[in-house]
């Protein structure tokens, strides 16, 4: 009988430290680009009420024997509880034929590959001297996301925004039991002042930066809203950027960040400068002068999660790690 093996949190954090999924991300990305992945859009079913939903991101990459998908719930209420607010698995199969081999946690998994394509972002488009950092959002993703800024570029300053002044503190602490000095701030404008490098993490539906707010030579990750109806920036912040996304498809249909400004007729398709992809190998230019805004627009590919699962199910396997367990697969004989 076929056995899977099951990899935990702990497993997942274990075998993919940041540095390693920055590169792993980069190279998933150039492998859409080049048009050697498959990948449908995600579908996401809505609870009547709207507080949460479940979404089925499938992928295949041929070339690096990854085929899967990430199955999720997202709750963003969750930010008020002890639950994370993307909680669910990724399933890993061999694409020879069809073995499922592994199952792992998906809030893990997120959390590190989403900041390490934010990494990605900003080592490709963030002026070589931004050390100055502003973190809007104090959660998971802020947490994660000050871990990939510091592994791309010399961050000397770091400041934190939340909702809840509380949080920002808290975080701040941990940060400091790191040996990393973060400011809290009263106001998301006083972290943003200044900042030559900007991540929204938020769970905001309304936005939580304001274009006015940018310096000059400033670049942006927006990582926080990921459906149609939620944004984190506003008009101008987007209008006054050179904008790039992880893939035009899914922002065109996803994005809220983009689209709002969009339908008020601010920008329209072509303000969608490429694809992280298309720059990785080249297709197109990354920042243009030194004080222009550049915006990466994050919405979260399964290519990712793929990539991501299939390095943290090899590691495992050559450290003995996971549990393995006998779901089903293999012919019984009669």
């Amino acid at each position: 009988m076929p056995s899977i093996l099951v990899l935990s949190e702990h497993d997942v954090r274990r075998f993919l430290p940041m540095a390693e999924c920055i590169e792993l991300m980069a190279d998933a990305l150039a492998d859409l680009a080049r048009g050697d992945a498959v990948l449908p859009l995600r579908t996401v079913a809505w609870l009547p009420d709207r507080r949460g939903a479940l979404a089925t991101m499938p992928a295949l990459l041929p070339g690096r024997g990854a085929l899967g998908a990430k199955v999720i719930t997202v709750f963003p209420g969750n930010a008020a509880t002890a639950l994370d607010s993307h909680q669910g698995a990724v399933l890993l199969f061999e694409p020879e034929r069809g073995r499922l081999l592994a199952v792992l946690d998906a809030s893990s998994i997120t959390a590190i590959r989403t900041a390490a394509v934010s990494g990605v972002a900003t080592r490709l488009l963030a002026r070589g001297d931004a050390d100055d950092l502003a973190i809007l959002g104090s959660g998971v993703q802020a947490r994660a996301h000050l871990e990939a800024m510091l592994a791309v570029r010399p961050i000397r300053r770091v400041r934190v925004w939340s909702r809840t002044p509380e949080h920002a503190r808290r975080f701040a602490e941990q940060a400091a039991a790191a040996g990393i000095a973060v400011e809290p701030t009263a106001t998301a404008e006083a972290a943003v002042e200044g900042a030559t490098i900007v991540c929204t993490t938020t769970a905001a539906t309304e936005p939580a930066l304001r274009g006015a707010w940018l310096a000059p030579g400033a670049h942006v990750n927006a990582v926080g809203s990921s459906t149609p109806a939620a944004r984190e920036l506003d008009s101008d912040a987007v209008a006054r950027s050179r904008l790039y996304v992880d893939r035009r498809e899914s922002a065109l249909a996803e994005a809220g960040d983009f689209l709002a400004p969009k339908r008020e007729g601010r920008i329209d398709d072509a303000h969608i400068v490429a694809e992280l992809g298309d720059v990785l190998i080249g297709a197109s230019g990354g920042r243009g002068s030194p004080d222009e805004v550049t915006l990466f627009k994050s919405l979260g590919l399964a290519i990712e999660d793929v990539a991501a699962a299939r390095h943290v199910y090899e590691r495992a396997v050559a450290a003995g790690a996971g549990t393995a367990v006998e779901l089903g697969g293999g012919r019984s004989a009669v």
